[in-house]
């Protein structure tokens, strides 16, 4: 039986918002950084210190997805492999040295670090896409 009333509406919606917020804030403050002083610094590693937002706005998601019956394959997939990236962009930092300043940022650890940070925010961006799919369906009225 799908539920496609007000609550799973206002979950998808939620948790859609959620889960952009640690993408666009920090574009948003690039943006003003550059505006303010000329300089364009972009804090990649913003979206990983953000998790909270995406562990709240992916679990709303889920479980409006659930609800709903539709884009649970995609949301759930995004969510799952976002932790996985997250979780080993840490691990091998902690690992490698790079966490502790112990290594220099560069080599191949560090891009492999990199590379597991551009993972979990590919993820992300999946997860956001798939809230929007979410919302935009359970927005669409019945035929």
């Amino acid at each position: 039986m799908t539920y496609k009333g007000g609550f799973t509406k206002i979950q998808a919606i939620l948790g859609t918002i959620l889960v952009w917020l640690p993408i666009l804030m920090p574009v948003l403050f690039s943006i003003s950084r550059l505006i303010q002083t000329g300089h364009f610094n972009f804090d990649f590693l913003m979206p990983a210190e953000m998790f909270v937002f995406v562990l709240a706005g992916a679990g709303l998601l889920l479980w409006a997805a659930i609800r709903a019956q539709a884009w649970l394959k995609l949301i759930g997939w995004c969510a799952g492999l976002a932790v996985v990236f997250l979780v080993s962009s840490i691990g091998l930092a902690m690992i490698t040295g790079l966490a502790s300043g112990e290594t220099e940022a560069a080599g191949w650890r560090f891009v492999l670090v990199v590379a597991c940070m551009a993972g979990y925010i590919v993820m992300l961006v999946g997860l956001g896409v798939g809230g929007v799919l979410l919302t935009l369906n359970l927005l669409r009225p019945a035929a």
